[in-house]
């Protein structure tokens, strides 16, 4: 196996003559970037980085251009937690919380919560998936949910520490020859021994060499991950036509101007009485509408 390591990348995988397939990713800037402007406790900025490993992980087994939305909804502590990944590997991250996250554990947070997949193609109809919440961690929640909801074996490990994250996704594809099962059921109580810090400090290579090493597995060139928040002007501007003019009259009478932040990158958005009204003028004017 051959590997040009660069950090934060992931490494698809896939084990010769079987139907199972894997990634690798380690986050660090990235995660660092998407998080950099959030006042979040450690222990939630270790469980969104586990989120985030996943939804890369995730996205790169999608055969669409568009984007992977993971959510986890609950009346708990925490509240909502969402991760953005596209097609390209771009992430972002968020999360919302009421009051103090007592106990040291993600379950200890959560209170009726469900677990929210979506998926956003660039052409055609979104999808979105909602199931209750079965397992104990990040990795058990998407491994039930991929096997109640896509019918795909799949099996994660994931692993975060300050701004460093990382992740190990193993797939059985829907294939059903005996050889296959054998394959997954030896690789997957292989990968059960990885260690946090083999996920976290390893280059991909090494770490395959450890795992499988009787394995015959072909790594693949390491794709980039980056941060990147896809809010804009323009975004701006369409929520609040999405709004209405009497709902936009209302906030400038109240305010004198609309103000948003983005609950990503914290980016302040100002959009003053003259402008807000013009983009309703827009609309109303004759002419050919795009």
């Amino acid at each position: 196996m051959k590997n040009a390591q660069r950090p934060d990348q992931l490494h698809p995988f896939i084990f010769e003559q079987s139907a199972v397939r894997g990634n690798f990713v380690q986050l660090n800037q990235s995660l660092f970037t998407a998080l950099e402007h959030q006042s979040l406790p450690d222990a939630l900025k270790s469980v969104i980085g586990e989120f985030a490993a996943a939804s890369v992980l995730l996205t790169s087994t999608l055969k669409m251009q568009g984007k992977l939305i993971l959510q986890l909804q609950s009346k708990g502590a925490l509240q909502l937690l969402v991760v953005e990944c596209t097609s390209a590997l771009n992430i972002r991250a968020t999360a919302k919380i009421s009051g103090e996250l007592n106990g040291p554990h993600l379950i200890d947070w959560l209170a009726q919560g469900q677990l929210v997949i979506t998926l956003m193609p660039e052409t055609g109809e979104p999808y979105q998936g909602i199931v209750p919440l079965e397992g104990d961690s990040i990795a058990s929640m998407l491994e039930n949910y991929m096997l109640r909801s896509q019918q795909i074996d799949t099996r994660l490990w994931l692993t975060a520490e300050g701004n460093r994250a990382a992740g190990l996704l193993l797939q059985k594809l829907p294939q059903q020859q005996e050889s296959d099962l054998d394959c997954w059921n030896r690789v997957q109580h292989l990968a059960g021994t990885v260690t946090a810090p083999e996920l976290l400090d390893l280059e991909a290579v090494t770490l395959l060499q450890r795992l499988f090493v009787e394995e015959d597995v072909r790594l693949f060139s390491g794709r980039e991950v980056q941060a990147f928040c896809s809010c804009s002007q323009a975004n701006v501007s369409n929520m609040l036509q999405m709004l209405g003019l009497e709902e936009v009259q209302s906030i400038l009478q109240e305010q004198g101007s609309i103000e948003i932040q983005c609950d990503f990158c914290h980016k302040h958005y100002v959009v003053d009485e003259e402008e807000a009204l013009a983009l309703f003028e827009a609309d109303n004017s004759p002419g050919i509408k795009h």
